[in-house]
């Protein structure tokens, strides 16, 4: 086992175990755990050994998504809007790593997928659920857009469902999630790992190179996640917005925001 500070990988035997490792933040999506995520997933790129991919949790969470405490510290000037589209494509370039990684992954739901951490999980080849986690899409509660993760969200659920979990920000269970395209197993909460690591398994029975070739031709038949960098900088200017940051301000602050009608 290698262990680094916010991303844990476990190897056994030809499957590599990821855990994102906040747990006291519900595995917020600080910068830091971004690059070191990514970092992980180059390195699980270039081996020749590792056959496939499991990607999970630390504690009773997935992931809850951004972390709106770092984001609402942004600077209001042109060098916040920098960091601002730094971190949003930091983001985006994991999910294309995630779309591109030449082995299967499959998405190990321990508990609540949020936001940019449901957007982990559908960038995911596969998707095992515990039966008490939910999937969520609260971007629009914060006065954000979650235009990165949206592409998968879409080609998964389809435009009316999309709509819904988009529009509403409402989270769905597991059940629903599964009946929705967005889970393909459903399982008992302790049993997570497990299933997750038995699928993972029986994929490396297959041939490696037919695997990777089929999932770049699924990529490429449903666009690959279009123009991810694009999404970011769209996602990114409404970040630094003063309605982004009311509502980042009132979640944090548990109150209801104050919303300005647009003019």
């Amino acid at each position: 086992m290698s262990v680094g500070n916010l991303v844990v990988r476990e190897d056994v035997g030809s499957i590599t175990l990821l855990t994102l490792n906040r747990p006291e933040r519900r595995n917020a999506l600080s910068r830091a755990l971004v690059a070191e995520l990514g970092d992980a997933l180059t390195a699980l790129a270039a081996s020749s050994s590792v056959r496939a991919v499991v990607l999970t949790g630390a504690g009773p969470a997935f992931c809850s998504g951004m972390d709106l405490k770092e984001a609402e510290l942004l600077r209001q000037d042109a060098e916040g809007e920098r960091q601002s589209i730094n971190d949003v494509c930091g983001f985006a370039d994991v999910i294309k790593q995630l779309h591109g990684l030449g082995k299967p992954i499959v998405a190990a739901l321990n508990g609540d997928a949020m936001a940019g951490g449901a957007g982990l999980a559908t960038a995911c080849d596969f998707v095992v659920a515990s039966a008490e986690a939910r999937l969520g899409w609260p971007e629009v509660k914060r006065g954000l857009v979650a235009a990165v993760v949206m592409p998968d969200l879409l080609r998964q659920a389809g435009e009316r469902r999309a709509r819904e979990l988009l529009m509403t920000g409402e989270p769905i269970d597991a059940a629903r999630a599964e009946r929705w395209g967005l889970v393909n197993r459903v399982v008992e909460p302790a049993q997570v790992r497990a299933a997750a690591l038995e699928l993972a398994r029986s994929l490396t029975s297959n041939g490696p190179c037919a695997l990777a070739t089929v999932k770049r031709l699924i990529g490429e038949t449903h666009g690959g996640g279009g123009d991810l960098r694009g999404a970011a900088a769209v996602s990114a200017a409404v970040r630094v917005s003063e309605e982004a940051r009311e509502g980042m301000r009132s979640f944090l602050e548990k109150r209801p925001p104050n919303w300005t009608s647009p003019k």
